[in-house]
């Protein structure tokens, strides 16, 4: 491992993973650079595939591991593109991103027009900005809420259809299993930190109790009315309750390792966490199941998530960065990232394959979730999305730790997305 050296940029524990670096190289001696997020086993997979990739082609590329954290991702990626940097040629971003950062990345229309039209129409579209398609999918993503169906079981429990039922079934399983010695068990972790993650989150309990989508697809704002107050009220009851007190802190590895380790009754994550769940060294392998999120009395919410292919627009490897592109979103990658890592494919095809299915059998209904899966207000909010964002998870991070009342905070809110939409970074 070595660290990548950037000039006049501070770089902070960014690694560095070399891939297998031959001596015929398709495009020349240089490697090729991806800066990808660095959840559960990810990087391990990417680097098998990417392995395979160099023997083939005898093309080297080079792993740059970020941390897990969305948002910090997206600050540094921006950090190195405002900079023009040419050490990373490829970036693997998140579906909301194409709107903010799309001017700094390579037009693929042409280059993957063979390809484009093999994945989901509504991911394309996502990733085209100012008619430029700036990203190829790579996966997918709708959260699941994971359960213990040995604890549903064993207590008679149905799979709760409402965040009223689930958590009601939580406590009562909860304090059962307390009773009976098994103290370190929790009802429901999900992810409570002030960080993109609780928008995803937030916005699920919001919609699904009729709250809106905090901006909606016209750009009004919508976040400030009575069921969007009843449904933060609804999580900030959760905390110390049915869920730890640290759930404001967790973000998806610390949900999973709580439940992964067996003490959860529920859970809600995304896909990734079902192939690890399975794993060998997991307390909870054949003990659980997946089920569409609760609804709150408007229906089942999952947020829209997935990450994307995205070529540097200053990297001095086009053309090899296309080629990489290009064969980590096509079918044969994407059913290994399906079956190894429960990535959900952004190729229709997948979501029957016998192979897949197998692996993760709950693909099959994920494709509905998915196609009703909830975006987040990026595309009215634009290049502001950001810092749309950011005030609303501090405004429910507020309620969820006790500081402010949901009401007080969602009215603070929507002062202050006002005052975006009204400035020259508005919408």
């Amino acid at each position: 491992m070595k660290y990548l050296k950037l000039s006049n940029i501070l770089l902070t524990s960014v690694i560095v993973i070399s891939v297998a670096l031959v001596s015929c190289q398709k495009f020349g001696s240089d490697a090729v650079s991806i800066a990808t997020g660095s959840t559960g086993n990810d990087i391990e997979l990417l680097r098998t595939v990417l392995e395979e990739y160099t023997t083939e082609t005898g093309q080297a590329v080079e792993i740059t591991s970020m941390p897990s954290s969305t948002t910090d991702i997206f600050g540094q990626f921006k950090i190195w593109l405002n900079a023009k940097t040419s050490e990373i040629d490829i970036y693997q971003v998140d579906v909301i991103w194409a709107p903010q950062i799309g001017n700094h990345l390579v037009d693929l229309t042409e280059a993957v027009s063979d390809v484009s039209g093999d994945h989901f129409s509504s991911i394309i579209e996502s990733q085209t900005s100012n008619g430029r398609l700036v990203a190829l999918p790579f996966f997918t993503d709708a959260p699941a809420l994971y359960y213990r169906t040995d604890l549903l079981d064993k207590y008679n429990e149905n799979v709760p259809e409402t965040w009223d039922e689930m958590a009601l079934i939580a406590e009562y399983i909860m304090d059962e299993e307390h009773a009976a010695g098994n103290t370190e068990l929790w009802g429901f972790v999900f992810q409570g930190n002030s960080y993109e993650g609780l928008t995803c989150d937030a916005l699920e309990w919001v919609k699904s109790h009729g709250g809106g989508q905090i901006i909606e697809p016209d750009g009004s704002i919508s976040i400030n009315n009575p069921d969007a107050v009843r449904a933060i009220e609804f999580a900030a009851d959760l905390v110390g309750t049915i869920s730890p007190p640290g759930v404001t802190t967790y973000q998806e590895e610390e949900a999973r390792g709580i439940w992964q380790t067996g003490n959860a009754v529920f859970m809600r994550n995304w896909p990734y966490a079902y192939g690890l769940g399975n794993s060998d060294d997991s307390a909870v392998k054949g003990k659980f199941d997946v089920a569409p999120l609760p609804s709150g009395g408007a229906g089942s919410a999952a947020t829209l998530g997935g990450w994307n292919l995205a070529v540097s627009k200053y990297s001095e490897k086009q053309e090899a960065a296309i080629d990489v592109v290009k064969y980590l979103a096509s079918k044969k990658v994407q059913k290994f990232m399906a079956i190894n890592n429960s990535k959900l494919p952004t190729l229709p095809e997948l979501y029957s394959d016998p192979e897949v299915l197998k692996a993760v059998p709950f693909f099959a209904e994920w494709l509905d979730v998915f196609k009703q899966a909830v975006p987040r207000p990026s595309a009215p909010t634009k290049t502001a999305y950001n810092e749309v964002s950011k005030e609303f998870w501090t405004a429910v991070h507020n309620v969820l730790t006790g500081s402010s009342s949901a009401k007080d905070s969602l009215a603070n809110l929507e002062r202050k997305l006002t005052d975006i939409k009204e400035s020259e970074s508005g919408w």
